[in-house]
């Protein structure tokens, strides 16, 4: 090996060379003869164990060589070193160790194909010749060195600065001895020299904010008892089966007395028998991926492979998912793969350099939240979100990714003016590498993981979001009905006197109703931003405002696609969701607060146990208008069904009672009112048609029988035939 020359001493030094590999740990001085070279800032003495040799400080530096027979040190050797303050270790060093990571795994990751690095990269638990420390691998092409620093080595980027593979831009370093302990990435951009520190992107735990480091661990196995669960996911058809989801944003759901927020245990303990009485299939979580703003509710994520530590460790988030999985509650996490915060620590600039961002601001920078939007045309950053992607359901378990703002991936002119895109290769407005990854995104999924959903929230016309990709779609499970959401609420905001002259608002839906696989949300989104509460939407004084919400839920629950509402709905809270609060539990001890919370309840337990009410939602034939145009009255009626099996639903959007309503009904025999929001269960003026209804031969709205009802004042009733 020749001499170490002082340009490179300084380099090596200085913590600027690309190879220290080249430099430390064991090499052939001579056919015999060997030279071993360790940097240890503040050591005061270096002894190599085997050898019983102590190492010479070079000149006044923190660097320290040996040299001796071959024979005398083993490949694999030990360091005894006594630091500045008198404190004795004793670790292998890690520069007497080969490269750790395959190539085949690295090949796939540069080329795109790899949706499993979180195996690889990051930090892991690792024996080599059995001798166990911890592995560190990090991606960052532009880098000119790297660094693991962290409280093990005074965060001081000269004790461990890692080994490149080759033109990969993949570093790696394993180190001895390691089992627990903060770390970051320091990192020298190789063009400009300056340094950058920055958490793992592949960290699988952080510290509690505004703390940033990245946390390593031993893995112990955590003892899943979903099994069951999991094999009726496998075998379920999502297709055809009920799902009703409670969306929660973990924070704010309830807080423990102390005003903290709930940890993943303690939610076990209320959250899922809660949500389960209420009769939801499914719990949907605002993002859970590490997030640094609290005030971004978790959709500004740093940490794609980290549960938030706000809330506990990953296992207690696993016990949490386990525990909804035995009380028989599906879990979807909402997961944002098209943007992320500027935050220093965290993948803006990571290597000094755009990296995981598109370089091009007309590109790069989100216009409306400040944020910088993922580069879809780079291999390795899709192999990080597929990555990802993989990791939630496989590692955490979750039923299903609810992927976040998908309209502004597909669009490159996205809230841009004119003058701020330029169009692809073909002159269009589509960002072809976020199509690309969309469907890679689902392909896997479904592929990979039978029974989970993936559920796009998408604003826009974009055809086939919820169609299978070999068919030309974007291949997700289902797609939020934004046009219902909005066209609802905003019917639901007028005076019932001027409802008539808006009707077309609800009649107009069921036109595209089936184009694709809709979800019908009532979500966080609609109730933040000075938009008011649910409840406060409503017009008129207390009664009218809860019987409109109660027939705003009816309207939801029976029309076709799959439902959600966000937390606070089921109390009809009367004031705008604020995060920093718990949800107001004590409406619930107030008869009208209480009576909205059955129903919601009531309105679950007849969607699930009423296959006509969600086994054909995604089916134009599930769905027949009898009344679709009585304008001046304000009603709608029509037909659910399922293959052997209907339901009726009339619907009331005025104060005026409507008695003497002949409804049509398309089979004979004996019928009956299984829900009414005017119960007085639900806080209502109980005005109904209790008992059993003769189905008359009379025709009527094109069905051959019919029965004469009442249709109660702001609300709606379900009729089906009786058993």
């Amino acid at each position: 090996m020749p001499p170490l020359l002082p340009p490179e001493l300084n380099s090596l030094l200085e913590a600027r060379d690309h190879d220290p590999f080249r430099w430390l740990g064991r090499h052939p001085s001579t056919a015999d003869r060997v030279v071993v070279r360790a940097l240890l800032p503040d050591t005061a003495s270096v002894e190599i164990v085997e050898a019983k040799a102590a190492m010479s400080r070079v000149g006044q530096t923190d660097l320290f060589e040996w040299q001796g027979p071959a024979l005398a040190v083993p490949v694999r050797y030990q360091l005894r070193t006594v630091r500045g303050d008198g404190s004795v270790s004793q670790v292998f060093d890690p520069y007497c160790f080969g490269p750790q990571l395959d190539d085949g795994q690295i090949s796939a990751f540069n080329g795109g194909h790899h949706n499993a690095a979180h195996r690889f990269l990051g930090s892991h638990a690792w024996e080599a010749d059995g001798i166990t420390g911890m592995r560190f691998a990090v991606w960052a092409p532009n880098a000119g060195r790297v660094s693991v620093v962290g409280d093990f080595n005074r965060w001081d980027g000269c004790c461990h600065p890692m080994r490149i593979r080759g033109g990969t831009g993949v570093w790696e370093l394993f180190i001895p001895g390691l089992t627990e302990g903060l770390y970051k990435y320091e990192i020298r951009n190789r063009h400009a020299g300056d340094l950058r520190l920055k958490t793992d992107p592949f960290a699988r735990e952080f510290e509690l904010r505004p703390a940033t480091a990245s946390r390593f661990r031993p893995a112990t196995p955590f003892q899943w008892q979903d099994d069951a669960w999991l094999r009726e996911r496998r075998a379920s058809d999502w297709l055809r089966a009920p799902l009703s989801i409670y969306e929660v944003h973990f924070g704010s759901w309830r807080r423990h007395p102390d005003g903290r927020s709930l940890t993943y245990r303690e939610a076990a303990d209320a959250l899922v028998p809660y949500v389960k009485a209420l009769g939801f299939t499914h719990v949907e979580f605002l993002p859970l991926t590490e997030f640094p703003l609290d005030e971004s509710w978790g959709y500004q994520p740093v940490g794609y492979f980290a549960p938030t530590s706000r809330y506990g460790s990953p296992d207690d988030l696993r016990y949490l998912i386990d525990a909804c999985h035995r009380g028989g509650l599906g879990v979807i996490l909402d997961w944002v793969p098209g943007h992320f915060p500027r935050d220093s620590h965290g993948l803006a600039d990571f290597d000094g350099s755009p990296l995981f961002e598109y370089g091009d601001p007309q590109k790069g920078s989100h216009p409306d939240w400040g944020t910088l939007i993922f580069n879809f045309d780079r291999q390795e950053v899709r192999s990080f979100l597929l990555s990802s992607a993989r990791f939630w359901l496989e590692e955490f378990h979750v039923d299903g990714l609810r992927v976040d703002a998908v309209a502004s991936m597909l669009y490159l002119d996205y809230s841009r003016k004119p003058g701020q895109w330029y169009p692809n290769v073909h002159g269009g407005n589509e960002n072809l590498e976020a199509v690309h990854f969309l469907r890679e995104l689902n392909t896997m999924t479904h592929r990979d993981f039978p029974g989970t959903v993936t559920i796009a929230e998408e604003s826009t016309a974009w055809p086939g979001v919820s169609r299978p990709v070999d068919t030309g779609g974007l291949g997700f499970s289902m797609k939020w009905n934004m046009g219902w959401m909005h066209d609802t609420l905003k019917y639901l905001q007028m005076d019932p006197v001027h409802r008539k002259h808006h009707h077309d608002l609800l009649t107009f839906g069921p036109v595209y109703a089936f184009s694709e696989n809709f979800l019908l949300p009532l979500s966080h989104d609609e109730v933040v931003h000075l938009k008011g509460s649910l409840l406060g939407k409503m017009p008129g004084d207390d009664w009218q405002r809860f019987a409109n919400l109660r027939l705003a839920f009816v309207f939801q629950w029976t029309y076709p696609g799959r439902k959600l509402l966000f937390m606070g709905g089921e109390l009809a809270q009367p004031w705008e969701w604020n995060h920093r609060e718990s949800l107001p539990w004590h409406l619930i001890d107030d008869r009208r607060h209480r009576g909205m919370h059955r129903l919601v309840g009531d309105l679950n337990r007849l969607y699930t146990s009423t296959p006509a009410l969600h086994e054909m939602d995604f089916d134009g034939r599930g769905f027949h208008w009898l009344r679709w145009d009585d304008a001046d009255n304000s009603t709608l009626s029509f037909v659910r069904r399922a293959d052997l099996a209907a339901v009726v639903v009339a619907l009331n959007f005025t104060p005026v009672p409507r008695p003497g309503y002949r409804l049509g009904v398309p089979q004979a025999g004996l019928w009956q009112e299984v829900l009414n929001s005017d119960s007085r269960f639900y806080g209502g003026s109980d005005l109904g048609n209790p008992g059993l209804h003769q189905a008359e031969a009379v025709p009527a709205m094109g069905q051959p029988w019919s029965l004469v009802v009442t249709l109660p004042p702001l609300a709606g009733v379900v009729l089906a035939p009786a058993p």
